[in-house]
């Protein structure tokens, strides 16, 4: 049995999840060595249950599908023996022994920014998570995040679009799509970022196996944004196993009249800190690469557009510019980011922007 497939077998022996295979590596060494063991050897680490499930035989139909499953372009397992396992999930507690990758796996060495929200987003909160993942995987950030609906997915497609590219952490085996809704972004994801997950292969998606995702998601990212989350969200899970991992929290603010604001309020007072732009993130992680140059590169005094026309002479309020411009309050919030993000116009204490010349 050659490497890979001792590794397979631990993997699916069931019963044996990672914080057990985590101690049986760190008492023996290897998975040879681990399945070299007796069960005297192993009974010091197990339950005898999950003594029986590591000592029998693997299932040849599992076996065999994952054998397919790693001859398809893109696919591979990675292991804590692997010189390209991230450093980064070195670092937390309980390190996947092993992961499922499909895609560009070099990304889990790159330094990440994990972003996390609501499902039920609110359409500003999606363009938020859009624009900031967009903005930070330019400066060359991997935008890591959890392939969910609403903000998830808008940080995966601004990822995607900047260089800094998006890595996706899945709670279910990577043959499963969960939700089917999001098919077209993994398929994104494996073409141009990468997907992974510590579950073996048919894994379905149970809810407890969200919360461990989370785990990986910070662990893999120099900090967490949240952009939107209910005072019950598992995004909150997400932050705080980040600041556990000793991981950077940011929060953006919202209405107080918002549900979905008052998650990033409440992480605000514990201490996250506050953003307004993917600048100030920059800043407090002390970030000076940049792998794409900013988005418009045409000098603003050849640009015509209405919001910064509306600013030309004295900083705005946002309902005067409302009335200036004729845009609806969505449209113009969007707006107003883009434009911020491009170092265009500032915000100004008081709810007020300045056009920058």
């Amino acid at each position: 049995m050659n490497a890979l497939d001792l590794w397979l077998r631990l993997a699916l022996a069931p019963g044996v999840g990672n914080t057990s295979l985590l101690r049986l590596l760190t008492a023996f060494g290897s998975p040879e060595a681990v399945l070299a063991s007796g069960r005297t050897a192993l009974t010091a680490h197990l339950s005898s249950a999950q003594c029986d499930a590591l000592l029998a035989e693997p299932d040849a139909v599992q076996l065999d599908a994952a054998h397919a499953w790693l001859d398809q372009p893109g696919n591979s397992l990675m292991t804590l023996a692997d010189e390209d396992y991230p450093k980064s999930l070195l670092e937390i507690a309980d390190p996947p022994a092993l992961l499922f990758c499909k895609g560009r796996r070099a990304l889990l060495s790159q330094p990440g920014l994990g972003i996390v929200g609501s499902r039920n987003a609110t359409p500003q909160g999606v363009r938020d998570a859009e624009a900031f993942a967009h903005a930070l995987s330019d400066a060359g950030l991997t935008i890591v995040s959890g392939l969910a609906l609403g903000i998830d997915a808008a940080a995966h497609r601004g990822g995607l679009a900047g260089a800094g590219s998006s890595v996706a952490v899945i709670g279910t085996g990577l043959d499963r799509i969960y939700p089917a809704r999001n098919k077209a972004l993994a398929h994104q994801l494996a073409e141009n970022g990468l997907i992974v997950s510590e579950f073996p292969l048919g894994t379905p998606p149970l809810p407890g196996h969200f919360p461990r995702r989370n785990r990986l998601i910070s662990g893999l990212s120099r900090g967490v944004l949240v952009v939107e989350a209910a005072p019950d969200s598992g995004s909150l899970i997400t932050a705080r196993v980040a600041t556990e991992q000793g991981r950077e929290v940011f929060a953006i603010p919202g209405s107080i009249h918002s549900p979905l604001a008052r998650g990033c309020h409440a992480l605000i007072k514990q201490g996250a800190k506050l953003v307004e732009s993917a600048a100030d993130i920059l800043d407090e992680l002390a970030w000076q690469q940049r792998l794409a140059p900013p988005r418009s590169r045409v000098p603003p005094e050849t640009l015509s557009d209405p919001v910064l026309d509306a600013l030309d002479g004295a900083p705005a309020s946002l309902d005067a510019l409302t009335q200036r411009t004729g845009l609806t309050l969505d449209a113009l919030s969007a707006k107003l980011l883009t434009l911020e993000l491009d170092g265009r116009i500032a915000s100004l204490p008081g709810g007020r922007y300045q056009k920058i010349h």
